[in-house]
């Protein structure tokens, strides 16, 4: 995210007024509702993720022990737990 300074967009009267409450202080201000994004939309990361999973629940299907998909994928044991239980419930649901 880039930084914009307030002189280049915003008038004086309003900078003045932001002043009263965080002068010289970094804010951040969200975006309206209905423009925000859902998270993984502007990247290919969400769908990576998916298949990275998917591959979890394939490997744990095939006899892969959780200890041994923790090496290989670099996540904790715990974690390969909450995708495979994921990953049961979404098929139980399909």
């Amino acid at each position: 995210m880039g930084y914009i300074k307030a002189e280049e967009i915003l008038p004086i009267e309003i900078i003045e007024l932001i002043q009263r409450y965080v002068d010289g202080t970094n804010i951040y201000i969200p975006r309206k509702q209905e423009n925000r994004q859902k998270w993984g939309t502007k990247t290919s990361y969400k769908c990576e993720l998916q298949n990275r999973n998917q591959m979890i629940y394939k490997d744990y299907l095939a006899g892969e022990p959780v200890c041994e998909l923790a090496k290989n994928y670099y996540l904790s044991p715990k974690s390969i737990q909450r995708i495979i239980r994921q990953k049961k419930e979404e098929c139980e649901l399909a």
